[in-house]
């Protein structure tokens, strides 16, 4: 991965920010990620009056990206309005540990730009898995 590339992905996970649909909380998150060949898929937080309800923006592109077929991914950017790089939540983690390898790379991003990179097992160590059932 170049670091054009790598900017490129959170430029599009910071535009997926004017997309989202949050008139409850206000408080929108956008995500990209990222195929094995490098097609990327944007998602959006999209509330629903029934909290509840509500899906967060990077399983949506996980939702979109496996709709079409795509099971294979390298990298996810996530992007919020927060001071530090953004938190995914237990739902999401447990998402990306269902269709990422551990090492996979996850790029969280707050405002300004200011970023960190984890991997899928850092953010969620002991994950439930196929192997538990």
């Amino acid at each position: 991965m170049s670091e054009v590339a790598k900017q490129e992905w959170i430029d599009i996970a910071v535009t997926a920010l004017e997309k989202a649909y949050v008139p409850y909380s206000h408080f929108p998150v956008g995500a990209c990620l990222v195929t094995d060949t490098e097609k990327t898929y944007q998602g959006v937080n999209i509330e629903n009056a029934s909290f509840g309800l509500t899906n967060c923006a990077e399983r949506t592109a996980f939702f979109k990206a496996v709709s079409e077929g795509e099971k294979q991914f390298s990298h996810l950017v996530i992007a919020g309005h927060t001071p530090e790089p953004i938190s995914p939540c237990g739902a999401c983690r447990q998402v990306m540990a269902e269709f990422c390898s551990p090492e996979m790379p996850v790029t969280l991003v707050g405002d300004d730009g200011v970023t960190k990179t984890m991997t899928v097992r850092e953010l969620l160590p002991y994950a439930f898995t196929e192997k538990d059932l």
